[in-house]
């Protein structure tokens, strides 16, 4: 049964309700691959995202980073034994590109693992996504981008919806004609399980130009 998450940021640690949930999913423990959001740093080395992990009381055996450190020979058997595949938050145009370059889109779509992405990582899952000037990408024109396709949908996670409830709706207006967009702030999550989506926190589906907030499932 594959299982997907899609999370905005945390400042602090998920939420008692999604905390629980993770639990449930991620049965085998063995191995934590994450793709980095900037290959190229030894910055972002997930380590705030393991903290969320392991503040859920869920820790693996194994941790592996997969940047450009790890040749792309060596990548793929890592997201082939993977318990779980974590896509870093950072930098989405980057991630993105590395993904391509180093060929995990496709062994990430066949992966059975739990695969969560927070902020740029949950955006790249998407099957496609917008970048643009308005979502504070440092573009001239906008461009959509193809994901990784784990679901036929679009993710735009980690933005202050509050304040630009509209600016977001206009400007996935073209793209919600073509799939559903699911919107979300920081603290937020959909859980994609089976088909069926779950929702935590304040999340926004944008479908045929149309804007409603989602009833909170978890």
């Amino acid at each position: 049964m594959k299982t997907h998450y899609y999370l905005g940021w945390f400042n602090n640690f998920f939420p008692a309700n999604l905390e629980k949930a993770l639990q449930e999913d991620i049965i085998e423990r063995k191995s934590l691959v994450m793709i980095s959001s900037m290959p190229a740093s030894d910055e972002i080395d997930g380590s705030a995202e393991r903290s969320w992990l392991t503040h859920a009381g869920i820790k693996f055996e194994e941790y592996h980073l997969i940047n450009y450190r790890v040749e792309k020979e060596d990548a793929q058997p890592l997201i082939q034994n993977a318990s779980a595949i974590f896509l870093l938050g950072g930098d989405t145009v980057e991630q993105n590109g590395f993904l391509m370059e180093y060929g995990l889109a496709d062994s990430i779509r066949k992966s059975d693992a739990i695969v969560i992405g927070a902020s740029a990582g949950a955006i790249n899952m998407s099957a496609k996504w917008l970048c643009s000037r308005n979502f504070g990408y440092e573009v001239e024109e906008s461009t959509l981008y193809e994901g990784v396709g784990l679901g036929n949908f679009s993710v735009l996670s980690h933005f202050d919806l509050e304040n630009n409830i509209e600016m977001v709706r206009s400007e996935l207006s073209l793209l919600s004609e073509e799939m559903d967009n699911y919107a979300s702030n920081k603290d937020c999550a959909l859980r994609v399980r089976e088909g069926h989506i779950d929702i935590v926190g304040d999340v926004y589906l944008i479908s045929r130009s149309e804007i409603q907030k989602l009833d909170e499932t978890i």
